[in-house]
């Protein structure tokens, strides 16, 4: 099986560092896009397999990126987990029921939680714990 490649967009380089170390060691390609602008460039020059998304950034919100993946006919099937600091329980909703992402942590998170996500959002693995 090919290597899966993951766009990680994210406003914190040390956060893009963090993700790449513990995602590479389970054999994946990440790459790391420092806003939402150079997120949605990065996006379309080279689409991933996956895109771990976070909400708050200066220069374009996670949203606005959400949605111009989601309006692209060549990047809307491409799966996105939200990585944020947004914890109450209504952004969860909002990220999972009414926009749809395919899934959603919150900082701070720990390795097997970003693994376990990613691998069920590429049908790698079953999720620990899912019925």
């Amino acid at each position: 099986m090919a290597r899966k490649r993951i766009l990680c967009i994210e406003d914190h380089p040390e956060m893009i560092e963090l993700i790449r170390l513990i995602l590479e060691r389970r054999g994946f390609i990440v790459e790391g896009a420092v806003g939402g602008r150079e997120g949605v460039e990065a996006m379309v020059q080279n689409p991933p397999d996956l895109v771990l998304l976070d909400l708050m950034m200066p220069d374009m919100d996670g949203w606005e990126v959400y949605r111009q993946i989601k309006a692209r006919e060549a990047l809307k099937k491409i799966p996105v987990i939200v990585i944020t600091a947004k914890a109450q329980g209504i952004d969860r909703v909002l990220g999972l029921h009414i926009a749809g992402v395919d899934d959603y942590i919150t900082k701070p998170f720990g390795p097997k939680e970003l693994i376990d996500s990613v691998e069920h959002v590429l049908g790698i693995s079953p999720r620990a714990g899912a019925a």
